[in-house]
């Protein structure tokens, strides 16, 4: 029988987890799944462990659009997603994009097709490193102002490092949204893929947190699009 202080360390590991289940855009908060693809953790709010499977691309809970609709925004526009409880675990955040040749909603997101937009770096003390995302509520990058009008996944990404430090330990917290841009320019990023983007062995992804305290932090995958 498990005994009271391992249960109770289950439960606040569990608790800890999170997802990304709403868009905020143009000033509003959508509901749950209205605007953003269903995740499979929509329930049991579990992580994505293996960067080579399928999931680390939007972590979809069934193939296809799942009934999100889509988002009109402005290129230069503010857009983010709630986390319901918090970001429960220290980690980078990032946002992705990638743009659909036609509609969004048959869109799977397959091919050299995501870049990046936005990440963060952690804050270096001799007591460890804390994360700007670390226990936030929503999260909010911009829209590049330059790119291609046109739909778009937009894809914002929570890498949890705390059990990190062996092969397989970092864990994925990811959703996708529907938007479509306008009023933008002429620029079309380069893109990578998911899966395919990033190794278990980056170091950013097999990363040793707690000692010796580090004194640098590489984030996986591209350099963040600039216009």
């Amino acid at each position: 029988m498990k005994s009271f202080a391992a249960l109770t360390l289950l439960a606040t590991a569990v608790s800890a987890h999170y997802t990304f289940p709403a868009l905020v855009a143009n000033g509003e908060t959508t509901k749950d799944w209205e605007y953003v693809r269903k995740t499979t953790n929509f329930q049991n709010n579990g992580p994505v462990e293996d960067v080579n499977s399928e999931a680390i691309r939007c972590y979809q809970k069934e193939p296809g659009s799942e009934g999100a609709k889509t988002m009109t925004v402005k290129a230069g526009d503010k857009v983010g997603f709630t986390v319901p409880g918090s970001i429960g675990h220290p980690g980078p955040l990032a946002f992705y994009m990638a743009k659909a040749p036609s509609s969004v909603a048959d869109f799977d997101g397959s091919g050299d097709v995501w870049f990046k937009i936005s990440e963060d770096q952690p804050n270096f003390a001799q007591s460890g490193l804390t994360w700007p995302s670390d226990g936030k509520r929503e999260v909010s990058t911009t829209v590049p102002p330059c790119i291609e009008d046109g739909e778009y996944l937009l894809r914002v990404e929570h890498i949890a490092v705390h059990s990190a430090s062996q092969e397989g330990g970092a864990q994925f917290y990811l959703s996708c949204a529907q938007i479509k841009v306008e009023g933008g320019g002429s620029s079309k990023p380069e893109g990578v893929s998911f899966p395919g983007a990033y190794s278990p062995t980056d170091p950013g992804i097999k990363f040793n947190l707690y000692y010796p305290v580090p004194t640098s932090y590489e984030n996986p995958g591209p350099k963040p699009f600039t216009c």
